[in-house]
């Protein structure tokens, strides 16, 4: 099943680290979030391929906001 990650804070979206199609690995970030002067790293919980990134650097995202989708690596 597909990870929905998402934003737990009001923040601008600083820095998209990852694209379409990147794999990526528990723990690493997908995008960095800026709230109040302070760098947030939005991270994966599992890794996978990412299959769909809905934010853009300059955005702003609220609580609860879908950041992006992770599909896990077949077995």
């Amino acid at each position: 099943m597909a990870e929905e990650v998402r934003a737990e804070m009001v923040a601008n979206v600083w820095k998209v680290v990852v694209g379409v199609g990147d794999p990526v690995a528990a723990g690493d970030a997908l995008v960095i979030l800026d709230s109040m002067k302070m760098e947030i790293p939005v991270i994966s919980e599992d890794g996978g391929t990412v299959s769909e990134i809905a934010v853009r650097e300059g955005d702003v995202v609220q609580d609860g906001d879908l950041i992006a989708i992770v599909e896990p690596t077949p077995a």
